[in-house]
């Protein structure tokens, strides 16, 4: 069930950057958790910005590419904490890590990725470079 437009996913989206880049003082962590935080806020406002969306600046990055790269940042949010070993040393991070993985999962499953609102040139471009001829 799809249920969020591609303008309320942008909002979303600026949302999660803000609070990737307010976490570390928000939740009392440092180190490599809080610059690995740091990172993810603001690799998350470029690519919202350079997405072809209502919300979106230069209308770059396709929609469904945006969708299929927040899909995979969910997974590696949810085995961050074990794959750079802050699991145990950062119980705060890794809480908060996994939460931002789930949550952003959930958002990927409730987008309609396809949705003609979100269509654009560079979405447009997407589609016709992937369409099904069977």
């Amino acid at each position: 069930m799809k249920i969020l437009s591609p303008r309320v996913h942008g909002y979303i989206d600026y949302a999660v950057a803000a609070l990737f880049l307010l976490a570390p003082s928000l939740f009392g962590f440092g180190g490599f958790p809080e610059t690995l935080c740091y990172i993810l806020g603001a690799v998350h406002v470029g690519m919202t910005l350079l997405t072809a969306f209502p919300l979106g600046a230069a209308k770059i990055i396709p929609f469904p590419v945006h969708g299929a790269l927040e899909a995979a940042v969910g997974v590696f949010l949810v085995a961050a904490p074990w794959l750079f070993n802050f699991d145990e040393a950062a119980p705060a991070a890794r809480n908060f890590f996994v939460v931002s993985g789930v949550a952003i999962g959930l958002v990927w499953l409730l987008t309609d990725y396809r949705s003609a609102y979100a269509t654009t040139a560079a979405s447009a471009r997407y589609r016709s470079e992937h369409r099904s001829f069977s």
